[in-house]
């Protein structure tokens, strides 16, 4: 009997044959895409595990530019009219005092309420005590608007040892004698309303808005604790730039009338002289905390600009 040829044993089409070249890409594009899946949760789980950390890192640097660098207030009110507008929000330069900058004349600086110039109502809040401590913390690193810090704006008139007095024969505000042209008043506005004499101690500022009919400025304050003027220390820092709304991006210079002013002798400043003092008007505080501009950050609700 013939020998019969050896069969090799059968192993389903793994081995060769047509059913291994068509079940080999199948079986490599259905692991192609369990990978892709394994891959796809391993980078949701590692975002997840990071989220923390991104957010912990942003309120970190959100709280060191508040801080230390750069901040956004929201004018609340009509004080520094036609220079800054009602809604209008303005970059802080709160870097450069740090290197012993001190405002010059002619500067829009943001500053402390120095004690009772400020309206003193403040609705008390109906947010719950979850609601509450998020805003707190937002507040705290600057993404949110404060409700109860006192900040105003006001333009820097006189620094200290300058004499300045309001008005000469030609209705002018002077500083150390010379008459100042003021092109950033608001239309119709005159210098002021009312006369006065101050000399401005060292330290201190003598500060006074645009708008000199509604500015409830240093005039007003003659009879306050440091007779109408400022503390260096409490200033915020100085505004240096509209950021919104756009159209009205433009820089805040200081007027070359007042900062081409030479200084005054350094002695020690003594008292201002005054008229009589009237009723004190009152104006909001700065909406202040805001690192954005985006117009979300609108003035604060229910609160009506003076």
């Amino acid at each position: 009997m013939a020998d019969r040829p050896a069969r090799e044993p059968s192993d389903g089409g793994r081995s060769g044959g047509p059913g291994a070249e068509e079940a080999a890409p199948f079986r490599g594009r259905a692991e192609r895409r369990r990978s892709a899946k394994r891959a796809a949760r391993r980078r949701r789980r590692s975002v997840l595990r990071e989220f923390p950390l991104i957010v912990l890192v942003a309120l970190v640097v959100a709280l060191v530019m508040k801080t230390f660098l750069i901040q956004v207030f929201v004018i609340p009110s009509g004080s520094m009219e036609q220079t800054i507008q009602v809604g209008d929000r303005v970059l802080v330069d709160k870097l450069t005092p740090w290197f012993g900058s001190e405002p010059e004349r002619g500067d829009v600086v943001v500053f402390k309420d120095p004690g009772g110039w400020l309206e003193s109502d403040h609705k008390p809040s109906d947010d719950g005590p979850v609601l509450g401590a998020a805003k707190q913390v937002l507040t705290f690193v600057g993404l949110l608007p404060s409700d109860s810090e006192q900040d105003l704006i006001k333009r820097v008139i006189g620094v200290g040892g300058d004499t300045v007095e309001c008005c000469d024969a030609q209705g002018r505000l002077s500083v150390n004698g010379t008459p100042v042209d003021e092109p950033y008043l608001a239309p119709g506005n005159p210098p002021s309303q009312r006369p006065f004499k101050v000399k401005v101690p060292q330290g201190r500022l003598w500060v006074m808005g645009d708008h000199r009919d509604v500015s409830a400025d240093s005039r007003f304050h003659m009879g306050n604790p440091g007779q109408g003027t400022i503390p260096l220390s409490g200033v915020v820092g100085r505004a240096f730039v509209i950021a919104w709304p756009l159209d009205r991006f433009h820089q805040l210079d200081a007027p070359g009338s007042l900062s081409s002013l030479a200084r005054a002798p350094q002695a020690g400043g003594t008292g201002p002289n005054s008229v009589g003092v009237e009723p004190v008007p009152m104006e909001p505080p700065l909406v202040m905390g805001v690192l954005g501009i985006l117009p979300l950050a609108a003035r604060r609700p229910g609160r009506p600009p003076d």
